[in-house]
């Protein structure tokens, strides 16, 4: 009985994460008239692709779902290249400077991020760097790099010292040691980060109205704002039809790393 409950509470639980897509897909294949009707229906009575596509043919859903792939790609790789040797040295090192720095790395999660909106442009400005697809990733970078670090610092942690000891005893180095002993070993947490990084700079919406003003740079959130008219209208039809094609490259990430993303957080888990 107490396995079938456990059972109907996933199951549960897995609709209601699946509610949202399901709603999309189904209002991304209706008709305006069906839409507008006051008895909605979960299946479409007429199915029609004329959303999907209306949307291709009012934005350019294309380019802009490109620039967001570069931007998320190059979001989550730097992130990880920062964070690896930041998260090495707050974990193997203990000393007063670290704590402090960790707590901060806590503490900047605290405050809303709007507050560093105004610094960020101007830092942008001054590099020339504003409304750029590399101004962008530097500022998605700023705003993943915190937590990375700190789901990093769990995962090295959770690698034996004795395993660094023996390295050096072989003659490593500590760069040798990280890159040839640790780094393996923190495959899962570097996934992990990877996703986590890449959704985050996929999805992001505030910094991106903030640094991109030409249209032709514009991301793919910046993009599905404009199905909703200046007076307010929104055209829903072509809207769910391209928020639905923009959750795939989420949805396909996550489906090809997810066995190295379970085995990432149970290990990172484990405290050292």
């Amino acid at each position: 009985m107490g396995k079938a409950l456990r059972y109907l509470a996933l199951a549960g639980y897995v609709v209601f994460l699946a509610f949202p897509l399901l709603w999309l897909l189904s209002t991304a294949l209706k008709t305006p008239q069906e839409m507008a009707s006051l008895h909605p229906t979960w299946i479409p009575r007429a199915p029609t692709l004329t959303n999907f596509a209306d949307a291709f043919g009012e934005q350019d859903l294309v380019g802009s779902g490109l620039r967001s792939l570069v931007v998320a790609v190059a979001t989550a790789v730097l992130t990880v290249v920062l964070a690896l040797p930041a998260a090495y040295a707050l974990a193997r090192y203990r000393s007063m400077i670290n704590r402090i720095a960790l707590g901060w790395v806590l503490v900047s999660q605290v405050f809303p991020f709007i507050l560093i909106i105004i610094p960020l442009f101007m830092v942008l400005r001054r590099l020339e760097l504003s409304n750029t697809l590399p101004g962008l990733t530097l500022v998605h970078v700023t705003f993943v790099l915190p937590f990375a670090l700190w789901m990093l610092q769990g995962y090295v942690r959770a690698v034996p010292r004795e395993l660094e000891e023996a390295a050096a005893v072989d003659g490593a180095g500590r760069v040798r040691s990280l890159l040839s002993v640790v780094a393996p070993l923190l495959a899962p947490g570097v996934v992990a980060t990877l996703l986590f990084a890449f959704i985050s700079s996929w999805n992001e919406f505030l910094f991106a109205l903030i640094v991109l003003k030409d249209p032709d740079v514009a991301t793919l959130p910046l993009t599905l704002v404009k199905f909703t008219g200046a007076e307010g209208v929104v055209r829903l039809g072509p809207l769910a039809a391209a928020s639905l094609l923009a959750t795939v490259p989420s949805l396909v990430f996550f489906a090809v790393i997810q066995r190295r993303l379970r085995s990432g957080l149970m290990a990172g888990a484990v405290k050292g």
